[in-house]
C-alpha cells in the first residue's frame, strides 16, 4: 500500500494547481504496508450520466478534458494512471475529474514517447510508410520487409478513414497495429500495451459521456505542440546544458586517444617494411587529420559551452567562447 500511496503523491504533485484532475491527499501517518489512508472525496461517479446531466455538467467538455488528462499524463509527465475505468473516476463540484485507486501506474521513457508521437501523427496523416518507419526506428526488431509492413498497416488503417473521426476507435487501431507488428517479429514493449488499455478505457468513457467525441481533434494539437516544444531552440539549449558537463569532461580525452593511436602506427614502421615513402605519407596525413580533428573537437566543445553560458545569460563568457570556437573551427578546415 505504501507504493500506491507514493503513486498518489506523485500524481497529485503532477496535477498541483490544475483544474482538470484532483488527486486526494495521502495521510502518511495513517498508512502502513497493508493500509492506505487518503482524504475523503465528494463527487458524482462519472458513469452516472443522468445525475451529471441534472447537475448541468457540460458533458462534451468533460469528455474532452478526459482526453487531455490522459495525454498530459502520458506525454508530459511520463507517468499515467493505468486503471482509469469509471469506478475509479468521479466528477467534483467544479466539474473537474477526481481520481482514486493508484495501484496500477504506467511509465514511459523518452524513446517510448518519440515512437508514439511519430506513429500517431503519421497515422492520422495517412502516412503508412511513416507508421512502419516509426516501429523500425524504435529498434524493436532486426531486418524486416518495411514495404510489406507498410502494406499490412495500410490494410488495417485505410478502412478506418472511410468512417468519420468520431467513429474511429483510436485504442482499437493501436491494438490492431501492435498485433500486426508481432507478425513481423517486432516486440512491442509492455508499457505501451498498458498505455493502449488505458486509452481504450478513456475513449470508451469519453464516448459514453459524449458519443460524438472526436478524440483526434483534441489530441492532434496536443501532439503537434509536443513536437514543436521538443525541437525548439529552448529545449535544445536545455539538453546542451544538461549534457555539457559530461561532454566537456570526456572531450579532452579524445585528442590523447588519437595521438596514442598514431604513436602505435608509427611503431609499426619497424614491422613488414613500413619504412617506405608511401607509409610515411600516410602517417603524415594521419597526423594532419588528427590535428584537424582535435581543433574540430575543441571547436564543438566551445560551441556547447557558449550555448550553456547563453542559457544562463552569461553573455560575455558566451561571446568569448563563440569567438575562440570560431578560431579552432578555422584551424580544423
Amino acid at each position: 500500500m505504501l507504493i500506491e500511496a507514493d503513486n498518489a503523491k506523485k500524481l497529485r504533485a503532477n496535477f498541483s494547481g490544475s483544474d482538470l484532475l484532483y488527486v486526494p491527499k495521502v495521510h502518511w501517518a495513517l498508512c502502513t504496508q497493508e493500509v492506505l489512508t487518503t482524504e475523503r472525496i465528494y463527487g458524482t461517479p462519472v458513469g452516472d450520466i443522468e445525475k451529471l446531466k441534472a447537475d448541468g455538467v457540460n458533458l462534451k467538455k468533460l469528455a474532452e478534458d478526459g482526453v487531455i488528462i490522459f495525454f498530459t499524463q502520458a506525454f508530459k509527465h511520463n507517468f499515467f494512471h493505468a486503471d482509469m475505468h469509471p469506478g475509479n473516476i468521479f466528477v467534483g463540484k467544479n466539474d473537474n475529474y477526481i481520481g482514486v485507486d493508484f495501484g496500477i501506474m504506467g511509465v514511459l521513457d523518452e524513446s517510448d514517447k518519440d515512437f508514439l508521437v511519430a506513429m500517431l501523427l503519421a497515422f492520422f496523416n495517412q502516412d503508412y510508410r511513416g507508421v512502419a518507419q516509426a516501429y523500425v526506428d524504435a529498434g524493436w526488431t532486426g531486418e524486416i520487409d518495411v514495404q510489406a509492413f507498410e502494406r499490412a498497416i495500410g490494410r488495417i488503417c485505410a478502412p478506418m478513414f472511410e468512417k468519420s473521426l468520431d467513429e474511429i476507435s483510436f485504442g482499437q487501431v493501436l491494438m490492431d497495429l501492435m498485433a500486426e507488428a508481432k507478425n513481423f517479429d517486432i516486440t512491442v514493449q509492455p508499457q505501451l500495451l498498458l498505455l493502449d488499455k488505458t486509452l481504450l478505457n478513456i475513449e470508451g468513457l469519453g464516448r459514453q459521456l459524449y458519443p460524438k467525441l472526436d478524440l483526434w481533434a483534441t489530441a492532434k494539437p496536443f501532439l503537434e505542440d509536443l513536437v514543436k516544444e521538443k525541437y525548439s531552440m529552448k529545449k535544445t539549449f536545455e539538453k546542451l546544458q544538461e549534457k555539457a558537463p559530461k561532454l566537456l569532461k570526456e572531450i579532452p580525452e579524445l585528442p590523447g586517444l588519437l595521438f596514442n593511436a598514431l604513436k602505435k602506427i608509427e611503431r609499426m614502421k619497424d614491422i613488414n617494411g613500413l619504412y617506405d615513402k608511401q607509409t610515411k605519407t600516410i602517417v603524415g596525413q594521419l597526423k594532419d587529420n588528427a590535428n584537424r580533428q582535435t581543433s574540430a573537437i575543441f571547436a564543438g566543445a566551445l560551441v556547447i559551452l557558449a550555448g550553456v553560458l547563453a542559457v544562463n545569460t552569461s553573455w560575455v563568457g558566451s561571446g568569448i567562447s563563440a569567438v575562440v570556437a570560431l578560431v579552432f573551427w578555422v584551424k580544423a578546415r
